[in-house]
């Protein structure tokens, strides 16, 4: 345990669970407005982070691009293979004509890669460096453990499943299929419309919950290791959990693209 003046287990896994926050609600109310909500508040560390890696993401891949050689170097190849991948992925799911699936899928599956990853470095790492700078420890540095970022990410897809099902069957067929599925007769069609609108709203929720669900376990049994353990033997427990979380932080990334993919195609298919 690095931070010494923390000195229970339960203090250090709540200082490391707090967010580096700036309250919106209190600038409101210095203006003059009477607002009674803790709604406007923003986790400027998942914030940071999350376009950090979105840029770490983003420039060395329009760098290759760019200079694309006939005789690749490992780097060139890696991001070649990995795109491949991706496409290999949406031409198998994906049965429609869109410019913007494959580099939705791409991003979606390298940014939360990138964001998940933040778990294996050592839970004290940032915060002692932030302190040791900035005199602030509070801080935390997995973007995809926040359900904010989860959720805004899920909220974009739904947007575009529900702009490609207008786009693709017109307003008119999208709402006869919330209505006229998946029984015909008349006296069903409230219940069907019912039945699909929460299977739609359970899209956003699901892809959310369920990336936000296993990160943040990942990141507890971290900080658990870490408050209940000499700092000079956590290797014996992290290492092993680490190489194991390797999988879940992939998995994770490929579970949502997936998803992501799926659903657009679904909303993008006439019946």
């Amino acid at each position: 345990m690095f931070f010494r003046q923390i000195s229970t287990p339960k203090e250090y896994i709540s200082h490391h669970l707090q967010h580096l926050q700036f309250n919106l609600h209190t600038l409101k109310l210095l203006s003059g407005h009477n607002i009674s909500t803790n709604f406007w508040i923003l986790n400027l560390d998942s914030l940071f982070f999350s376009i950090i890696l979105g840029l770490i993401f983003l420039f060395p891949f329009y760098k290759i691009a760019k200079n694309m050689q006939k005789n690749p170097n490992k780097i060139q190849t890696a991001v070649e293979i990995l795109i491949n991948f991706v496409n290999d992925n949406v031409n198998d799911i994906f049965h429609a004509k869109s410019q913007l699936i494959a580099p939705l899928s791409l991003t979606i599956f390298v940014w939360i890669f990138l964001m998940n990853a933040m778990d294996l470095i050592p839970v004290d790492f940032i915060p002692l460096f932030i302190k040791y700078f900035f005199h602030y420890s509070t801080i935390r540095v997995v973007p995809s453990s926040d359900i904010n970022i989860t959720f805004s990410m899920s909220i974009g897809v739904f947007i575009l499943i529900i702009f490609y099902s207008i786009k693709i069957k017109g307003g008119k067929g999208f709402l006869k299929e919330l209505i006229f599925q998946p029984f015909q007769h008349p006296i069903f069609y409230f219940f069907n419309f019912i039945l699909e609108s929460i299977s739609l709203l359970s899209k956003p929720i699901s892809l959310s919950l369920r990336l936000f669900g296993n990160i943040y376990a990942g990141e507890m049994i971290f900080i658990l290791i870490a408050s209940l353990i000499p700092w000079w033997c956590q290797w014996i427990l992290n290492v092993p959990w680490a190489i194991f979380h390797i999988l879940v932080i992939a998995l994770q990334a490929f579970v949502f693209m997936i998803l992501t993919i799926v659903y657009l195609s679904m909303a993008s298919k006439k019946h």
